[in-house]
Parts: C-alpha cells; structure tokens; sequence
C-alpha cells in the first residue's frame, strides 16, 4: 500500500518532470478502477495542461487546466509508472496517460482495488466535485504537515481501539498505513495491540514525535531510492515491518510477525512489551 512517503516521492517527481505537459491521449485499460465524475475521461482530458500534483494522506491529486482533476486513492496495490511510450504494457496498467514528448504515466493497479476519479475541481464555477470521492473529505490532519501534541491527543480520544488499527484510520491522522504503522510503533516501543486509552502521557508524546520522524527519515530515503521508478515498492530499509524471524535491530532478539485480515503485523515482542489479547 502507498503510504505518505511513497506518495509525496511521486508528488515531487510528477512536479519537477511533468509541469506544463500537455496530455496527448487516453486510454482507459481496466474500467473497473475509473470513475468519470466530470465527463468521460478519455476525451474530455487530452489537450488538458498538467498543472500540478498533491497528496493529502493517501490520496494523490493531479491537477489540469479546465478545472479539471483526477484524485487518486491508490488502495493495497496502486503504483504510477512514468516510462517511454514504447515501454510494454503490462496486466496490471489500469490507464495510460500520454504526456507527449513519446513519455506515458501510467495508472498500476495488481488486484484493481484503487480507484482513479476524474472530477471537476471547481476552478472555474466553484462547484467541486471532491466530496463525491469516498472517503476523501473527511481524512484528518496530514502526518507530514505536521499536527501538535494537544490536537494529537484531542483527536485521540475518540477512539478506544489497538493504537495500530487507530494509526491507520484516516479519520485520526492521515498518510498512515499498515507498513508504517509497525515502524512508527517499534521506534516509540509501543505495543500494537496496546488500547489507545491505555497509554501514558510519556507514551503519547513519544508517538506523536514519531509519527512524524519516521515518515520523514523514510521520504528521504525513497526520494533517493526510487529516483525514476516511481511504480516500485521500495520496503528493505524497514526496521520491523515483514521481517519476522529476523533479528530485532535494537535488542537482537526475533522480531515477531502476525498475519490476519490480510495485514501483516510485525514487532519485538521485547522492545515493544504487551500482552496480544486484552481483557
């Protein structure tokens, strides 16, 4: 899953490599991923100007002249790939953009989960379309705009789940997903299954400074890492996150990993103590 390091990598490429293109075509591959909310897509957005990227949590915006906009929420599997035209198709592209200059963006998307919204943004009458993207005008505060500890702890009390399925809800603290969640969680030595009322003062103000630490250190490692390829998922440099078995990084000791719902959960049972099922 993209999370907010990942995106705001691809934010900043999109930026600085495709300003002021001019969309030439485009070719819906995978219908099921695409929702034309202002007109349909494939012709009623070439000839549009690139105007600019944005990412709120884990929704990516691009924006194009006309008022127009395509907000993306990448889901589980959704990547973008900006490659030469004559670079082969592959299953998984879900719609291609030609940018002109024989260059394509491309949507990915594995198992079809995310979803591509062509909108109206308002620009021109005021009239946005963006709250007819589920999920999207409600996410909280952005983890890499930061939020300070007294609206940290605010927001925190309206939830009485496990601190990691709290982490991962937009409607809390946007950006956070499963692979971060777990490296937020080992650097503060909090236990994932810990209930958020549980925790202590010190507690709270160290994840709150983690929320943000970790998702900075990890954009700039990506910005580095990823260069071009915006459509690879780089995870190696994790501390915890899918690497069960290994030794932990701080104590030496395995690092204990859980598979349920189809999310993985993985920590140190000895850095970060705490019982799995609470009363």
């Amino acid at each position: 899953m993209p999370e907010a390091p990942d995106l705001e990598v691809i934010k900043d490429y999109l930026n600085a490599n495709l300003r002021d293109a001019k969309v030439a075509s485009c070719k819906v591959l995978r219908p099921t991923v695409v929702r034309s909310l202002a007109a349909e897509v494939t012709s009623d957005l070439p000839g549009r100007t690139f105007l600019d990227a944005q990412r709120l949590g884990k929704f990516l915006t691009l924006r194009f002249s006309g008022g127009r906009s395509l907000v993306i929420n990448p889901m589980l599997t959704g990547a973008f790939q900006h490659c030469a035209d004559s670079v082969l198709i592959q299953k998984k592209t879900c719609i291609t953009f030609n940018m002109g200059g024989g260059m394509d963006l491309r949507y990915l998307d594995d198992r079809q989960m995310g979803k591509v919204y062509y909108i109206d943004n308002g620009e021109s009458d005021g009239d946005a379309q963006d709250d007819l993207v589920p999920q999207y005008t409600g996410l909280g505060p952005d983890v890499l705009a930061g939020i300070s500890l007294e609206e940290f702890q605010t927001r925190l009390k309206k939830f009485n789940g496990e601190i990691k399925g709290v982490l991962t809800r937009g409607v809390f603290i946007s950006g956070i997903g499963n692979a971060y969640s777990d490296e937020i969680l080992f650097a503060a030595g909090i236990s994932p299954f810990k209930k958020c009322r549980a925790l202590k003062p010190d507690e709270l103000k160290t994840l709150h400074t983690q929320c943000r630490r970790v998702l900075e250190e990890a954009t700039e490692t990506l910005r580095v890492r990823m260069g071009g390829d915006i459509h690879k998922k780089v995870r190696d440099f994790l501390q915890v996150h899918n690497k069960g078995g290994q030794p932990c990084p701080k104590c030496g000791g395995n690092i204990t990993q859980l598979n349920a719902n189809q999310r993985i959960t993985s920590y140190c049972r000895h850095c970060q103590p705490g019982l799995l099922i609470r009363n």
